[in-house]
């Protein structure tokens, strides 16, 4: 089973040599479950102030500056991972240096037809080599999806999947997909040596993560251009945030 793990500190909290080692140690586990299969991509975000959150309202987009939720510990990187069951994701999050610090939040993946092939593990060639990398962070509000009705939440998924295809078609897509609700989701914490899994979201607030987009653009205009013509942005949020490249080999073991 597909998990998303989201991994939430607060960014002050780290000294520079505390952080290299956290990148050093993550690293190792990166490469462990590659070697597994276990990996499918996972990497680090750059700081919250350079993101910027697009939502769009009578069909003009607002754009602003920094992430959508306002807290102290913010998303500071994410693993996906394919692991036989809730219980060896668990078992993950908790080996991960930021779960000592902050929360690790265990998301399952929801599959969705009719997306693009995930392309996490190509090397970009060409003019695609030199674009970076973004990562939507998609905010809905789960109860008005639930009052819209499964019609009105399928066809918001087909406009985010042809989104997709729009992107890959462009030799700009990576992965994207749907996440569970928020009631399946798990936090994990690590203090003093001893392990805390409690259910439920990190975060607490109206607007909650349902789902994410990689890809790649020029710069931060391009890619909040792609983030506004996403069906959530009209009722939600769509944060967009940099990610840091890890070095291949990362990515590329095999089962």
């Amino acid at each position: 089973m597909k998990y998303m793990l989201l991994i939430y500190s607060p960014e002050q909290a780290w000294t520079s040599d505390e952080w290299n080692q956290c990148v050093g140690t993550s690293l190792e586990i990166c490469q462990e479950l590659a070697a597994k299969g276990q990996l499918i991509g996972a990497s680090p975000l750059h700081p919250v102030a350079t993101g910027a959150t697009v939502r769009v309202r009578e069909q003009k987009p607002l754009v602003t500056a920094g992430p959508f939720a306002e807290t102290v510990e913010q998303l500071g990187g994410y693993y996906l991972l394919d692991v036989e069951n809730l219980d060896e994701a668990i078992a993950i999050a908790s080996r991960l240096p930021p779960a000592k610090k902050g929360t690790v939040e265990i998301r399952p993946i929801m599959p969705l037809e009719g997306l693009p092939s995930e392309k996490l593990k190509a090397e970009p060639s060409g003019a695609a080599s030199q674009l970076k990398k973004f990562m939507f962070l998609c905010y809905d509000d789960e109860e008005y999806w639930n009052n819209a009705g499964p019609e009105a939440l399928r066809a918001a998924m087909d406009e985010a999947a042809a989104l997709a295809h729009r992107i890959d078609a462009k030799g700009q897509y990576l992965s994207a997909s749907p996440l569970h609700p928020t009631s399946t989701a798990t936090s994990v914490r690590v203090r003093d040596g001893v392990k805390s899994v409690t259910d439920g979201p990190f975060a607490e607030t109206r607007e909650v993560l349902g789902g994410f987009y990689l890809i790649l653009a020029r710069d931060q205009d391009e890619a909040l251009d792609y983030a506004a013509q996403h069906s959530g942005a009209r009722v939600g949020a769509v944060e967009v945030r940099q990610v840091y490249d890890l070095p291949a080999p990362v990515l590329t073991t095999e089962k």
